[in-house]
């Protein structure tokens, strides 16, 4: 392996992701309530994973034989991000709970949980941006070392989600106050359908 490729790709990977999104959003709201964190870190670092070696493999022979998918996948995710926006904006609305700490707590359906974090990451295209299409053209510089480059993307991706879902729990003090949690859904929402109307604008 060689370890200038490998770290290149960490911190490619790193800082395309690092950035707020839905998909991270989503990790840090479970992190924080604490419910199904492992499922859920696991779904976004092994879809990343998927997705980055997809890229670093295929995007050039994908680009030509699909032109339809990226404005299909455009609309999808839209359509996905508005609705997940509303869920959260009625949460900060309506909602007066605050972070539950009781071990006995009601939790969310984990299927449902794992089908939403699905849905976020792979109807998602700034996801394929940044793992086929972005990191996918990057490895190209590294003919002969792509295996490095792709080894050090994808350990960036579980060192990130990893970081931020069990990270997440030392902010649960500020997330008992009932305030607190709805101003973090009426944050989700508004970043959910700014993302869903770059989207829909071709951004």
């Amino acid at each position: 392996m060689e370890f200038s490729v490998f770290l290149t790709g960490m911190m490619m990977s790193l800082g395309l992701i690092v950035a707020i999104g839905a998909q991270n959003a989503f990790v840090l709201r479970q992190g924080l309530k604490g419910q199904h964190v492992l499922p859920v870190v696991l779904a976004c670092a092994v879809s990343d994973a998927a997705l980055i070696t997809l890229g670093i493999t295929s995007f050039g022979r994908i680009a030509g034989w699909l032109p339809w998918l990226e404005p299909a996948m455009r609309l999808l995710g839209a359509a996905f991000l508005f609705w997940y926006g509303a869920k959260s904006l009625r949460a900060a609305l309506r909602s007066n709970d605050a972070l539950a700490t009781d071990p006995g707590q009601t939790m969310d359906d984990l299927t449902g949980t794992l089908l939403a974090c699905l849905a976020i990451t792979w109807l998602n295209p700034h996801v394929y941006l940044d793992t086929v299409v972005l990191l996918g053209t990057i490895s190209g510089q590294f003919t002969g070392a792509r295996g490095s480059f792709a080894i050090g993307a994808i350990l960036g991706s579980f060192l990130f989600f990893f970081a931020l879902g069990f990270g997440a729990t030392r902010l649960r003090p500020i997330f008992a106050r009932p305030a607190a949690w709805r101003i973090l859904e009426a944050v989700i929402a508004v970043m959910m359908w700014s993302i869903a109307a770059r989207l829909l604008m071709g951004g």
